[in-house]
């Protein structure tokens, strides 16, 4: 069953969400990545998977995305990371615990940066997320209409993901998966995750691109499996 919820971050913004409800108690936060929604693909076949696994599912808007409210920014990983805090805490006082975190490109680095600030998520999947966040900037820049303050543009710079794998806690597991065929982040940057985090499983999609679009199999394949272990 399929139930639309909104939840209000920190802000007092509308965060506006899909819970896949199964009556589990746990549950699985899903986020989704730059300029996207909680409709992406790949996104939203995990979560039909999970629901069919027994395993409740949430995936959301971040705020100035999708039906959520707020202006879009660029950069904002933390603001995001708060939005993610929003609806965790909002199960939470349903008694209801999230017990793994997935983010699909930048969304995640959103779960990344949320692990090494907060130490209550066991199970963290960073599906092509980047290590390097100097890079790719030219090419989000012009290609839709949106503007960039200074104050984004700084954060995103200043934000270090080698300091914020290493604050994850090290009885958190992740796993990072990442296609050899990412055009928008190139696989090395999963490489690099393998490098820092202590507790961390690496995947490799051979022929994968960014969205997985051809590769939806291969990667439920992947992530199933190791979110129902943690969920028995």
């Amino acid at each position: 069953m399929q139930q639309k919820i909104t939840i209000h971050n920190k802000r007092g913004e509308k965060l506006v969400g899909v819970l896949h409800e199964t009556g589990s108690e746990k549950i699985v936060v899903l986020c989704h990545g730059f300029r996207s929604s909680k409709e992406q693909k790949a996104i939203v076949k995990l979560a039909v998977l999970l629901e069919d696994e027994g395993i409740s599912a949430f995936r959301f808007d971040f705020s100035g995305n999708g039906e959520s409210e707020g202006a879009f920014h660029y950069g904002n990983y933390l603001s995001e990371a708060e939005d993610l805090r929003a609806v965790i805490e909002y199960f939470i006082e349903l008694n209801r615990s999230t017990t793994a975190i997935i983010g699909h490109s930048k969304g995640g680095n959103v779960v990344l940066v949320y692990a090494s600030k907060y130490h209550d998520i066991g199970i963290v999947v960073n599906l092509s997320g980047r290590y390097v966040l100097n890079r790719g900037i030219k090419e989000r820049l012009g290609v839709v209409d949106y503007r960039v303050t200074k104050e984004s543009m700084m954060e995103r710079l200043n934000l270090n993901m080698n300091e914020a794998c290493h604050s994850i806690d090290k009885r958190c597991i992740v796993l990072t998966v990442h296609g050899s065929a990412d055009k928008v982040i190139p696989v090395e940057d999963a490489l690099e995750f393998a490098k820092i985090i202590p507790n961390h499983k690496l995947q490799i999609i051979q022929g994968a691109n960014h969205g997985y679009s051809s590769h939806h199999i291969e990667l439920a394949a992947l992530v199933l499996p190791f979110i129902k272990y943690s969920c028995i």
